[in-house]
């Protein structure tokens, strides 16, 4: 009997050291995102399994076998060697030709492969994102060349997204393809859109008023909100920064049914303030913050699209002099910028249960801002409802035809000249302002090589009357590692000054209409040139642009002529925006990816200066140079990934007052970030760095602080010049260096 359980012993001890199980994670070597359902194979045997959904593996390995191959189309096959001390593995799978192919709707309104696409369109996942954390939208995005996110006031920082040296109100922001954050949200919407909500972000740079209408003349950002389907079962993301910034991300999903619910907190405080230039007034506007959004998708037969969210903002800001507080709102005696904002957004979308592919969206939002500028109070409501439906039919091998038709309605109440009545009873009257629209684009591919976009929107506006947006796309890809594209277009926009330029907010100037605003029109052109050089230990992708915009009837505002006015008038001449931009992309076999892009631009207008020349002159804010820096590299065993990024601008025209000391083009500055994350599973990561490494502050950025209601400007000794208060003066954040440190961690179903 001993006997036997010695052999049984025996057996059971070859059969161990026969197998050993084996265990790993498989990700994609440029985003770090799983690679789910990848095969994995011993070599030599026939024993394999595949990646779940997490692209993670388990693995009974035989004893005759000391490697496994792992593979998935589109990706380079890869083979490791098992160690007999270890059995856990982190695998990174590099793309074939060092590029994956995306799917986009920005530049079409339909999901399209991104180098089929006749309109050139950059996407930026969260991933990209998470090389330099943020706490809002408005933040991440100072890392993509040719974006600037720009801060337009040293006391409330407010600010707005430039392309190509384009102002804000040109960049049209949606949220799931529908203008959600415009007009009066324009101001301080983009800093209520957490990142914890964005699944893609898709940049168009260039004219896009053909599907999209007003304010599309520059381009377009649309922030492509998660899918509860692909989100984890709960996620959280904690940050906080050495200036005591704090930002928490929290998500959750669960499912009922063919329903997939998910829902997101995001919520920022920073509430300590800094004076560290020693001007008296706050270096950063306080903030408190709360974003809730949530989204509830329907699956249904014949993989249609239903889906409904909803998100509530509510924020708390204020900046000033440092002795400021809520007792002294609105008052002459301590200055300080306070605004309350409260925003609610509804976004469906639904295609009818037709044979035919028809989608429905809707979307509503109502956005109500409580301010005080100094003394200067400005109350504002502002409703807006949008509908569209369209149809999106092949036809044949050739077309691609996309009809639909939009209605959009604003309304928009303040306490301004803006909604007052035209004569002199000071009675208050809300603008309501309808906007239908129609719209119809072909696709049509009259070559395996080409393909030929033709657009036009029609969209009838009760002031202006009929107004009309055509454009035309060319793309020629004679293979895969080639593409060219062109396109041309026309745009308008439809200005309302008080709820999109800060600066006629401000209490530090008077604004003056000159004259009844008409509309701004544009013609836009732009050449675009995508190369994919793979080696086989390299990838080289080269994406350039060059671009060029001419407007009539723009609207600007004069700051020059009267250091206490902003007098606003449409330009007696033209405008010019042109340049060109160029992103390239270094990937590695080793963990390691570099790109570098680089912008020129020429933004300037042409008018008349009072004597009948014409004299030219550069727009402000928009710096001929400007560009960026991305490095990644990843230790694989040690599951450490080193960032770095940087952004940085050449000199930009500001605005000075008359006999200002301070220069009119601000210096070459850079704003560079280093970061070092920490995985500790697959799951569980830590995370720290540094910002604004080399400590870049803006110097002198408001002129008279310490007069800010100027009291004391009738002053020949101490005040010659006649200078006044003005916090204009503005081009970069006067937060210097600081340190920030967080944590990820998320919860699946197999977590």
């Amino acid at each position: 009997m001993k006997s036997i359980y010695t052999i049984l012993f025996l057996l059971l001890a070859v059969n161990a050291n026969a197998q050993k199980i084996v265990k790993g994670s498989v990700y994609d070597a440029q985003n770090n995102q799983p690679v789910a359902f990848a095969a994995v194979m011993a070599v030599g045997t026939s024993t394999g399994t595949n990646t779940d959904e997490q692209g993670r593996f388990e693995l009974d390995l035989p004893a005759n076998a000391n490697k496994i191959v792992i593979s998935y189309v589109g990706y380079k096959t890869d083979t490791l060697n098992i160690a007999h001390h270890k059995n856990n593995y982190n695998i990174a799978l590099a793309p074939a030709d060092g590029h994956m192919e995306e799917v986009v709707i920005t530049g079409t309104m339909k999901e399209v492969s991104r180098m089929d696409s006749p309109i050139p369109v950059e996407i930026f996942t969260p991933q990209f994102f998470k090389k330099n954390p943020t706490p809002s939208l408005f933040d991440a995005l100072g890392i993509i060349n040719g974006v600037q996110p720009q801060v337009n006031c040293n006391v409330c920082n407010t600010g707005d997204i430039h392309i190509n040296g384009m102002e804000g109100p040109y960049t049209m922001i949606l949220i799931d393809g529908m203008p959600i954050v415009s007009g009066l949200a324009t101001v301080y919407g983009l800093s209520g859109i957490p990142n914890s909500m964005v699944e893609r972000l898709e940049v168009v740079k260039g004219p896009a008023s053909s599907l999209y209408g007003s304010e599309a003349m520059g381009g377009v950002i649309n922030v492509i909100t998660k899918k509860a389907e692909r989100a984890p079962l709960f996620s959280i993301d904690l940050m906080g920064t050495s200036w005591q910034e704090y930002n928490a991300d929290v998500a959750g999903k669960f499912r009922v049914g063919k329903a997939h619910n998910m829902t997101g907190v995001s919520y920022y405080n920073y509430n300590t303030p800094y004076d560290k230039n020693k001007d008296g007034f706050t270096d950063l506007t306080l903030q408190n913050r709360l974003s809730v959004f949530n989204k509830l998708s329907v699956e249904r037969e014949e993989d249609r699209i239903s889906s409904l969210a909803a998100r509530y903002v509510t924020e708390d800001r204020w900046g000033g002099q440092m002795n400021w507080n809520k007792d002294w709102r609105g008052t002459d005696s301590i200055y300080g910028e306070s605004v309350y904002t409260r925003r609610w957004e509804l976004i469906g979308m639904y295609q009818l249960p037709l044979k035919e592919r028809i989608i429905t969206q809707f979307s509503y939002n109502w956005h109500n801002q409580d301010s005080y500028y100094g003394v200067t109070p400005y109350m504002a409501t502002q409703r807006v409802v949008f509908g569209q439906a369209y149809w999106d039919k092949r036809i044949g091998e050739r077309h691609n035809l996309l009809v639909g038709a939009s209605y959009r309605h604003t309304y928009y109440d303040d306490n301004t000249p803006a909604t007052a009545e035209a004569d002199s009873s000071m009675k208050n009257k809300p603008a309501t302002t309808p906007l239908p629209g129609a719209y119809i684009q072909d696709e049509w591919a009259f070559a395996p090589e080409h393909k030929l976009l033709a657009g036009y929107r029609y969209d009838y506006d009760m002031h202006h009357g009929n107004i009309h947006s055509p454009r035309l796309a060319y793309k020629y890809s004679p293979d895969n590692n080639n593409t060219l594209r062109a396109s041309f277009g026309t745009g308008y926009r439809v200005v309302n000054l008080f709820t999109e330029d800060h600066a006629a907010l401000t209490g530090a100037r008077e604004v003056v209409i000159a004259s009844a605003l008409n509309p701004e029109r544009s013609y836009n052109s732009n050449l675009n040139y995508v190369k994919r050089v793979p080696f086989d230990a390299l990838y080289i992708g080269i994406d350039a642009t060059a671009f060029y915009s001419y407007f009539t009837n723009k609207i600007v505002g004069d700051f020059d002529t009267d250091p206490n006015k902003i007098i606003y008038d449409n330009l007696d001449g033209h405008a010019v925006s042109q340049g060109l931009s160029v992103n390239t992309d270094f990937t590695f076999n080793i963990p390691f990816k570099f790109s570098i892009g680089v912008t020129y631009m020429d933004v300037y207008l042409v008018q008349d200066d009072g004597t009948g020349v014409m004299v030219r002159e550069q727009q402000m804010y928009a710096p001929k140079w400007s560009g960026n820096i991305i490095a990644s590299y990843t230790f694989p065993r040690r599951m450490l990934t080193l960032d770095f990024t940087t952004k940085w601008n050449g000199p930009m025209r500001l605005p000075i007052l008359p006999n200002d000391y301070r220069p009119e083009y601000s210096p070459f500055y850079a704003i560079a970030n280093v970061q070092v994350t920490k995985k500790f599973s697959r799951n569980f990561e830590l995370y720290g760095g540094v910002k604004n490494l080399f400590n870049f502050v803006p110097k002198d950025p408001i002129l008279r602080p310490f007069d800010p209601f100027d009291k004391y400007v009738e002053d020949p000794v101490n005040n010659p010049n006649g200078y006044t208060f003005d916090p204009s003066y503005n081009f970069a954040s006067m937060q210097g260096i600081r340190g920030f440190a967080g944590l990820r961690w998320f919860l699946d179903r197999k977590g």
